[in-house]
């Protein structure tokens, strides 16, 4: 029984780490989605300063490519909403994520408290 009980532990806390491994990196990824937009939010800004006769230019490899101002905008624009639909879905991963972190830690508790109560009983 108490063999049981260690096996059902060993593998909770192989999935736990699995888990928080898959956390750590959904939480990097976020802070990357985070970075990206706020850079697309400061390019969004300058392109507002322009006039609208300014000369626009993309970078492309290494070659810097004209690119008319209204498309500029609206690329920046597309862009921030794709991110923040990342961002939003990587939010709802991480939930995800936390919760079965926290039912996965009940679940370790109750399999220590069991394998206390056998070990007091032997």
């Amino acid at each position: 029984m108490a063999e049981e009980i260690q096996k059902k532990l060993q593998k909770e806390l192989e999935v736990l780490s699995g888990v928080q491994k898959e956390y750590h990196k959904a939480v990097a990824q976020k802070q990357q989605l985070d970075s990206q937009l706020n850079e697309n939010k400061a390019v969004k800004e300058e392109l507002m300063l322009l006039k609208k006769d300014a000369e626009v230019f993309k970078l492309i490899g290494p070659v810097l490519v004209k690119q008319d101002l209204e498309d500029a905008r609206q690329n920046v624009a597309k862009r921030m909403e794709y991110i923040s639909k990342e961002i939003k879905r990587t939010d709802n991963h991480i939930a995800g994520l936390e919760n079965k972190q926290e039912s996965l830690q009940e679940n370790l508790n109750k399999l220590r408290n069991d394998l206390g109560k056998l070990k007091i009983k032997a």
